[in-house]
């Protein structure tokens, strides 16, 4: 899954990013509004975190954007603390949850994982398909009950397909949603790594759709 953090104070920034990283997801920083703007219209991603003071364009003014472009992914607005205005504002703006600061990094963790699961149509932490359970609050995957072990690039795919189950996912799009803007992206490699999770987990749970992509099959 991709996140987008945008934030203009580079000690916090680092922080969410490092957790986002550290709980398994793809992660890209924006330092101000028109970045971050650009980038959310740019690239696809699973959820933003978005504050709403930020330098050269508000994040209000950011959000309207996205929505009115048309942008609906889950977006997270960072306000200050016992500014009710800029909460009101932000929700009407278009924003899905607020977090006011200083704030618990395992609560925007948790609010997060919310989000994602919402705007897939799950309302369970933790996702099944079959024998396959996957737990988003600890970034585990087990099967039958037992502990799989996967790299941090199968974990996303498998991530992303758990959370779109029965729908076709071409490898572009499993591409945009595994990594972080910077990194050198090769839809190769998905065929790589979903050779690697079909020997980890049960047999046909992954199907190959000619010529459109995969498909995550619920038993």
């Amino acid at each position: 899954m991709h996140i987008l953090v945008v934030e203009d104070e580079p000690t916090l920034a680092q922080q969410v990013a490092e957790a986002l990283t550290g709980s398994g997801y793809a992660v890209d920083i924006a330092a101000n509004g028109q970045d971050g703007h650009y980038l959310g219209e740019a690239e696809s991603f699973d959820a933003v975190v978005l504050d709403l003071g930020l330098p050269l364009m508000d994040g209000i003014t950011v959000l309207r954007k996205w929505r009115n472009a048309g942008r609906s992914m889950p977006v997270l607005i960072l306000t200050a603390r016992d500014n009710w205005h800029e909460k009101v504002a932000g929700i009407d703006a278009g924003a899905d949850d607020y977090l006011t600061k200083p704030f618990h990094m395992e609560e925007l963790l948790a609010r997060l994982r919310a989000l994602l699961r919402r705007a897939a149509g799950h309302a369970s932490p933790d996702l099944r398909c079959g024998s396959v359970v996957l737990d988003t609050r600890n970034a585990r995957v087990t099967v039958n009950g037992r502990a799989l072990a996967l790299t941090s690039h199968e974990f996303r795919v498998l991530a992303y397909l758990m959370h779109h189950q029965n729908s076709v996912i071409s490898r572009a799009t499993l591409t945009e949603h595994i990594y972080a803007q910077d990194f050198d992206r090769d839809s190769n490699t998905i065929e790589v790594f979903i050779a690697r999770l079909r020997k980890k987990l049960p047999e046909g749970l992954i199907v190959t759709v000619r010529g459109l992509g995969y498909r995550l099959v619920s038993p």
